[in-house]
């Protein structure tokens, strides 16, 4: 094996590229070296290289098409080669009148890539339309070594691009995939993740609020958008996207990902709050124990995951209203009257559970709406006193103005 194919099997390793993708990227160079230096015009050069002997050879590649009609070959000659592509003509005939004769586009002739099958069959005999004709040319002895500069620029180039562009094909298809990076360092506000083959950029607004984001610190992140830039791929991170607290769940609980349990919704406010609707999809299983876990291992280590953000987990109900209530816990509803008209609710909760059933600045119930998607209004009710008490303050009553009536008789 050669010193260049050992090379050539490196760099396969090293940048993850195909063995034949590498070859057929230095055969490109060494023709863009031959064409700008020994090449003529309307050469169309290929070059194969053998990696083994290092050798190349040279060929000028071309396709046998029809020949032109003669007068346009002619009128081309009149012009000169300028143009080797020839323009559009119209034919004209005698056609009955209110007839629209339509344009024929003569057919394109590229002398660089194509050849007539006249000058072909002078060349090959038995050449036909379509065959690709090789010519072989001659290599200059000193192409070896001016075309290696050349070369080595261009193969250089074309690594980086073909490294460029399996990095954007592979993180284009985990785009909206949550995926485990280090933060690497922080350029001002934004976080920039190490993905292994890739830096991820975690802008500002992607960020929770109050996480910390120390170098070296491994994360769970989601891929929201991969692009491409002039220096690159470009893939944009998130920490606050509603669809990673559902991958964490999903990664983490395996009653969700061999589908017994179903996330039919979820409301967040990263690095605060979020709640989660789930449902048993199979016989016998809690959902609601599942993602919680014995002593709450499982929603603790998502909540970790997650920097500490609290979690509520619903099970869902195909009865509105039931659903609603069950959002808005932990406040206990009394009852939920729907407008289904506009889609909004009135919850009922005692007077004690107002404030609980709103939460802290009203977040709660945005949650339980977001959840639900219903618009969600939240009344306060007295409590009806027990009978038990009103009874006995009666009898109270009672005595008390029988007392009255007999003091009034002693008297």
């Amino acid at each position: 094996m050669s010193d260049i194919t050992n090379a050539i099997k490196q760099i396969c390793e090293e940048k993850n590229l195909s063995y034949e993708a590498v070859l057929e990227t230095i055969e490109s160079a060494l023709a863009a070296a031959y064409r700008k230096d020994f090449g003529e015009k309307n050469q169309n050069i290929k070059v194969e290289f053998d990696p083994e002997t290092a050798k190349s050879k040279v060929y000028d590649v071309k396709t046998v098409v029809e020949d032109l009609p003669e007068e346009i070959e002619e009128a081309d000659k009149a012009v000169g080669e300028e143009k080797p592509i020839m323009e559009t003509a119209t034919v004209e005939a005698e056609v009955p009148a209110g007839e629209v004769v339509p344009e024929e586009e003569v057919r394109k002739f590229n002398p660089k890539t194509e050849l007539q099958i006249k000058d072909a069959k002078l060349i090959k005999k038995t050449a036909k339309v379509g065959d690709v004709i090789k010519t072989k040319l001659s290599v200059p002895a000193e192409y070896g070594r001016m075309a290696a500069q050349t070369a080595k620029q261009v193969i250089i180039q074309k690594l980086r691009e073909a490294e460029r562009d399996m990095i954007f094909s592979e993180f284009k298809n985990k785009e909206h995939e949550v995926v485990a990076g280090l933060v690497q360092r922080r350029e001002g506000r934004v976080v920039l993740v190490d993905l292994d083959k890739a830096v991820g950029v975690l802008p500002a607004e992607e960020q929770i609020m109050n996480e910390r984001y120390r170098p070296g610190d491994r994360i769970k992140v989601y891929v929201k958008q991969v692009g491409v830039t002039p220096r690159g791929p470009e893939i944009i991170l998130s920490r606050t996207s509603d669809e990673i607290l559902k991958k964490v769940f999903y990664l983490e609980i395996p009653e969700i990902s061999n589908g017994l349990v179903e996330i039919k919704a979820v409301a967040r406010e990263a690095g605060n709050r979020s709640k989660v609707a789930v449902d048993a999809r199979g016989e016998n299983v809690d959902p609601i124990g599942s993602c919680v876990g014995q002593r709450g291992a499982r929603i603790q280590t998502i909540i970790s995951e997650l920097g500490g953000e609290k979690i509520d987990i619903i099970e869902y109900d195909e009865d509105t209203a039931k659903f609603i209530a069950k959002a808005l816990a932990p406040a206990k509803v009394l009852s939920v009257e729907l407008n289904e008209s506009e889609k909004r609710a009135v919850a009922k909760v005692a007077e004690d559970q107002l404030s609980l059933a709103i939460g802290r600045e009203g977040q709660n119930v945005r949650l339980a709406a977001r959840l639900t998607g219903w618009k969600l209004d939240i009344v306060g009710e007295k409590a009806e006193k027990p009978k038990v008490e009103e009874e006995v303050k009666a009898k109270e009553a009672e005595s008390a103005e029988a007392e009255t009536a007999a003091e009034k008789k002693e008297e």
